[in-house]
């Protein structure tokens, strides 16, 4: 595939925010358009970045592999090398005109052009071994909750949070209030303790569907990758959400990407266990 202008940068935000996430990245041609996804070592954080064909100047899913019957064909590379390639956002924008990507299956290399400005061409081949598919289970109709929200309205309310902050505790009420509050384990020291939170309202929302009061726990890290990468491309964000312990959707959309990110939740937002719950 072959991908120029902004939509390089757009691919490398996409990268940065699956780094958040897993030690590799699962990569699927596919006839809908490239997959690239990430699972944590727990099992308890997904996403996947789907980019169609629209996206790229030009695509090829290629054949399956060479065993008959077997399927498309998918890898996964090291997430440390690849996000070496897309490493700098700032030079992908100023610097690179296209990126090729090809995947060599006669030598297991995944190719990586960058060809910049002044004829300058940087080369990465990365090894990849091949996998099974990686996919969660999961079905956002089945969601009780919704939300949408512009992404600048979820970035500003996470922002008060520290860095070192692993969970934020989401409450919603058909009232018409979201709110955002830090969560902390019950072994904590008091002299560390410090509890922010902040109060969002119905109108500040581009849908809120909550049927029923409802406080869901999940990890904050890979919830700020995926915000940073929305108010980059300035997409909306969907919330799909139920009861404490059944994993959150959160999702982005639009004719050239389609975007889910799955959170476990825990299991009781105010009970002295922080058990995640897998999808």
């Amino acid at each position: 595939c072959i991908i120029t202008g902004g939509n390089v940068k757009a691919l490398g935000k996409a990268v940065h925010s699956l780094s958040r996430i897993g030690d590799e990245v699962y990569i699927e041609p596919l006839k809908e358009g490239l997959s690239l996804r990430a699972v944590s070592a727990s099992r308890s954080a997904y996403a996947c970045f789907l980019f169609a064909p629209l996206f790229f100047q030009h695509y090829a899913p290629g054949e399956p592999g060479p065993i008959p019957d077997a399927g498309p064909v998918r890898c996964k590379v090291s997430m440390k090398s690849f996000l070496a390639v897309f490493r700098s956002l700032s030079l992908l924008e100023k610097t690179v005109e296209k990126c090729i990507i090809l995947l060599r299956l006669c030598d297991s290399r995944l190719r990586v052009q960058l060809h910049c400005k002044y004829g300058v061409v940087k080369t990465h081949d990365l090894s990849f071994q091949d996998c099974d598919s990686l996919q969660a289970v999961f079905d956002t109709e089945q969601c009780t909750h919704t939300l949408r929200a512009p992404p600048r309205l979820l970035v500003d309310a996470v922002v008060h949070f520290p860095l070192t902050l692993a969970e934020v505790t989401m409450g919603a009420s058909p009232g018409g209030k979201v709110t955002f509050r830090s969560y902390l384990e019950e072994e904590t020291e008091a002299g560390q303790m410090m509890v922010t939170e902040l109060c969002l309202s119905e109108d500040e929302f581009q849908v809120f569907h909550v049927k029923q009061e409802t406080q869901i726990t999940f990890c904050l890290k890979e919830f700020r990758g995926l915000l940073s990468f929305a108010e980059s491309s300035n997409l909306p964000i969907n919330i799909h959400f139920d009861i404490p312990g059944r994993p959150a959707v959160f999702t982005l959309e639009d004719p050239l990407l389609e975007v889910h990110l799955v959170l476990a939740t825990l299991l009781e937002p105010d009970s002295h266990s922080s058990q995640m719950t897998n999808w």
